[in-house]
């Protein structure tokens, strides 16, 4: 289990459109690299930065945001709250 500390967060990134919207299927060197994830785990925030997102939520985030791992085989990424732009409901 990963658990991030102070105001960050744990995400994993949804996977990229397998075909265009046109029907085009897509090779996996030209899908676009997906900017939206779901949170798998949360900090408790910090006194100046209280944790607004909780586990489940789907969210938005900037494109050069955050720390890419692997953890038992999956990939997540960890990155403060503050790079979350929003979340999706």
């Amino acid at each position: 289990m990963i658990k991030p500390l102070g105001a960050r967060v744990v995400i994993k990134k949804k996977e990229a459109e397998e075909k265009t919207q046109g029907g085009l299927i897509l090779t996996s060197a030209s899908k676009e690299q997906p900017q939206y994830a779901e949170v798998v785990a949360v900090g408790k925030g910090t006194e100046d930065e209280p944790m607004e997102l909780k586990v489940g939520d789907t969210v938005v985030f900037a494109k050069y945001a955050g720390t890419d791992i692997k953890f038992e085989g999956e990939e997540y990424t960890i990155m403060k709250q503050s790079d979350i732009l929003a979340v999706i409901e």
